[in-house]
């Protein structure tokens, strides 16, 4: 890690919450609905896998197979072995991002050249997004980290008005200007906050 910056957001904390998360799906829910159409839970965790490899290869700027596959290219899914090998996957990418060399320069996730800043945001706001997706396809309490949310949502607030913003997210659902900070990301994001299965 560099001596002299530190990182501009620590994304372990995310990612931690969503170790225990997964940890806490059942077998029996990884074929239930998700706020995402077309995705189960399976497919919300092999996601969220293929992301945390992708984002810590970002982050270490070591650019390939892993940064250069579009995510819509395929649904995503998990294997067996998937318990064990998510919380690694994103103890890795929280590693990667903890040097402040992977917030600056270019990078590459999902083969779109990103400045390494961008690229730090997108993975937060992936983190926090998809946390809550599985939080509540699963009945799980859902509390994200709150540096990662506020980054999350000028992120996606930045955002709300690019008309290519089609192209990753849905259009934005109106939430009240007094909700709760996650319910205005979420809403940015495109789904909507009252979701439930």
């Amino acid at each position: 890690m560099t001596d002299h910056a530190p990182a501009p957001l620590d994304l372990a904390p995310q990612a931690r919450i969503i170790a225990r998360l997964a940890q806490g799906v059942r077998d029996d829910q990884l074929s239930d609905p998700t706020p995402c159409p077309e995705y189960a839970v399976h497919n919300i965790l092999g996601h969220l896998l293929g992301l945390a490899v992708a984002f810590r290869d970002a982050g270490r700027k070591d650019l390939g197979p892993t940064t250069d596959t579009d995510p819509q290219a395929a649904l995503p899914a998990v294997g067996p072995g998937w318990r064990e090998a998510l919380p690694q996957m994103l103890d890795e990418l929280a590693e990667a991002w903890r040097d402040a060399a992977a917030w600056t320069g270019e990078t590459r996730a999902g083969g779109v050249p990103l400045p390494g800043v961008i690229a730090g945001a997108v993975a937060a706001d992936e983190l926090v997004v998809h946390g809550w997706d599985l939080a509540r396809a699963t009945g799980q309490v859902y509390e994200p980290d709150p540096a990662a949310l506020a980054a999350t949502h000028s992120f996606l607030a930045a955002s709300a008005d690019d008309p290519s913003r089609g192209d990753i997210f849905g259009p934005v659902v109106p939430v009240p200007d007094d909700a709760p900070l996650l319910d205005r990301a979420i809403g940015l994001s495109g789904r909507d906050p009252i979701w439930k299965p």
